[in-house]
């Protein structure tokens, strides 16, 4: 008996020996999990027998566990590199064997495939065309071709207006009247911003002086006015040539008489002579169309004309007749005459027949016609890019200020004007809290771009995609893939505080084409490829598996195991999920094996099978000696 359990001792501690020595050998190994020897003695018993202390046949070797506990992580300069932080197994197909390990040595193949340096294909989530995860478990695969260029649908600006700018454009009506047809009026301007009407008059009749109507008139707010005064002489007729060339021929203006008038022969030089009497507020001219004798009192002042000659006697004297031209700015929505039913006056019928003049009105070119602009580049269904600006221009505020703001909005591409704003801006109104309440009425601050033809640096179309045939149809969001050059610009965000103009936030959609330059893995394990045009998709995500009874899994060499009826099937999910451990991207899981510790175990075996082949050589002897016996 001393034999086979000494023999049985050698068997253990050389299974001990093989075990600590395949330990050793893989302490650097990739994802390897350390094992160790269990164990059990041996009792020769039979059935029903007894004994209290029987004596033991020797040691069996009862199971070679292996340890699956975490191993270090050590960083590498791989972007495919991945270690597993936590429980779980990467999945691995070799030929329709499904394999698991925690190696995470991964490259890419010839065909684009996530492999191991066995090239066993990695298994994941595979993700569509827009880098959406669709669930869907298969070969992860790195699209090494170019991205596809992708159009702009939308548009996100997130901008503050500055509440603080004053209303560039003006707006002004022209209006022009003898002040004989004011003469006894009374008038009442109405305003559209909320200031109170104003009462102007009434003005005598008769009518005084241009200068002395225009300041009554120009006394109210938003209103200018000026006043002349014009002395028209017909000619030919009442002046002729001859009359001017007549030695005697006086002309005197305002009472002032003419001197040194031989020299005069004709209407323009006579023109000439009356400008360059004292008062400068007097000037005279030759109309060209009707050839009459214009002259005038710039200042206002009522005067009289009057001539003589020996050719056709005296004439005048000639009254001049005032002109009043007013202004009113586009806060006068109204002139109403006095009193009430009085019936409409000229001044008020010229006011509603007259149509206001813009001063200063929006001009893209010219920065003092608006208020603020940004500028973003957006991409055509071919990837061109296109610089896109948006222009703010203040308005007066709606109900005298009191509650509301409002801006009008301009959009260009490329130097041309888009959306109808070459013909009609959007309107934006605020609130009192300095928040968009609509754009064109619509309270989702939307704009929809449907008129836009991409151009190449000529003027001439590019060859993408143009407007849509219905651009009514056009609905936002706009659905993928869109077949136009239709986009949304959303405002919804915008705000109008009394702050500095700034864009806190613009974003758009499409790109440009664009070649894989680089990959990164997300500790859900979800592989990211960065392109050269700044874009970065989805192309997968790392499945993993754990098991109820891991140590039941079956190695099959390779750093790999197998599934086993003693391990239990596979609970698979995304990393980070459950009990599932997260990735570590470039990196990889050291061996979990203790080399100081593997020494020591080696010297105990070592020992061990010494010991027992100790026990083996006194047995012989013993043997030997009763053997000798005579």
């Amino acid at each position: 008996m001393a034999f086979n359990t000494g023999l049985s001792g050698l068997r253990a501690a050389s299974v001990d020996l093989d075990v600590t020595g395949n330990n050793i050998a893989n302490a650097s190994t990739v994802g390897f999990k350390g094992s160790k020897v269990q164990f059990g003695d041996l009792y020769a018993n039979g059935f029903l027998s007894g004994g209290t202390n029987p004596i033991g046949d020797g040691v069996r070797v009862q199971d070679v566990k292996q340890s699956f506990g975490q191993g270090n992580i050590s960083f590498t300069d791989s972007g495919l590199d991945m270690a597993i932080s936590g429980d779980g197994f990467f999945i691995l197909s070799n030929n329709g064997e499904t394999r698991y390990s925690r190696a995470g040595q991964f490259g890419i193949d010839k065909d684009g495939f996530v492999v191991n340096n066995q090239n066993m294909k990695v298994q994941g989530y595979t993700a569509d065309d827009d880098g959406n995860l669709s669930g869907v478990r298969g070969d992860l695969a790195i699209e090494t071709g170019n991205l596809a260029p992708r159009r702009t649908t939308n548009l996100v600006t997130d901008l503050n207006l500055d509440s603080r700018q004053s209303v560039l454009e003006q707006q002004v009506r022209n209006i022009s009247l003898e002040s004989s047809a004011m003469a006894g009026g009374e008038y009442r301007f109405t305003y559209s911003d909320g200031s109170p009407d104003y009462n102007v008059g009434p003005i005598p009749n008769p009518a005084p002086s241009a200068k002395e109507v225009a300041e009554s008139i120009a006394l109210a707010p938003g209103v200018s006015a000026s006043g002349t005064e014009t002395v028209t002489i017909a000619s030919p007729g009442s002046i002729t040539n001859a009359d001017i060339a007549d030695p005697a021929f006086q002309f005197s203006v305002g009472g002032v008489a003419l001197t040194n008038l031989t020299s005069v022969t004709n209407l323009d030089e006579l023109a000439e002579a009356i400008s360059n009497i004292s008062d400068s507020s007097i000037s005279a001219k030759v109309n060209q169309n009707t050839g009459a004798l214009e002259i005038t009192n710039g200042a206002g002042e009522r005067f009289d004309v009057e001539w003589s000659s020996n050719a056709n006697g005296s004439g005048g004297p000639l009254s001049s007749v005032g002109e009043i031209n007013v202004a009113t700015d586009r806060t006068v929505d109204g002139v109403v005459t006095e009193p009430a039913g009085s019936g409409a006056g000229p001044f008020e019928t010229a006011f509603v027949n007259t149509q206001p003049t813009p001063i200063n009105a929006f001009n893209p070119i010219d920065q003092r016609t608006y208020n603020h602009a940004t500028s973003t580049k957006i991409y055509d269904s071919l990837g061109n890019t296109h610089e896109m600006t948006q222009f703010f221009v203040k308005e007066p505020s709606p109900n005298g200020g009191i509650g509301q703001s409002q801006w009008s909005i301009y959009v260009e591409i490329d130097g041309e004007m888009v959306a109808g704003t070459d013909q009609q801006p959007y309107t934006a109104l605020f609130n009192q809290d300095g928040q968009l309440e609509s754009i064109n009425g619509d309270v989702n601050g939307e704009i929809i771009i449907a008129d836009w033809v991409p151009k190449d640096p000529n003027g001439a179309p590019n060859g993408a995609d143009g407007p849509p045939a219905d651009p009514s149809s056009v609905v936002s969001p706009i659905p993928l893939p869109a077949d136009s050059s239709a986009f949304v610009l959303d405002l919804g965000r915008a705000t109008q505080y009394g702050a500095t103009f700034g864009v806190n936030n613009q974003q758009q959609n499409g790109y440009t084409t664009g070649r894989l330059s680089g990959l990164d893995v997300s500790g859900e394990g979800v592989i990211f490829a960065r392109y050269t045009n700044g874009q970065s998709k989805a192309l997968g995500q790392v499945a993993l598996a754990s098991f109820n009874n891991t140590n039941g899994l079956s190695p099959v060499g390779d750093t790999t195991w197998v599934e086993s009826f003693e391990s239990g099937q596979p609970v698979i999910g995304a990393p980070d999920t459950g009990t599932l451990g997260s990735i570590k991207a470039s990196s990889v899981e050291e061996s979990n094996v203790d080399l100081s510790a593997e020494l020591v175990n080696l010297i105990i075996a070592q020992r061990n099978y010494q010991a027992n082949a100790k026990t083996i050589e006194t047995s012989d002897a013993v043997t030997q000696t009763i053997i000798n016996l005579r």
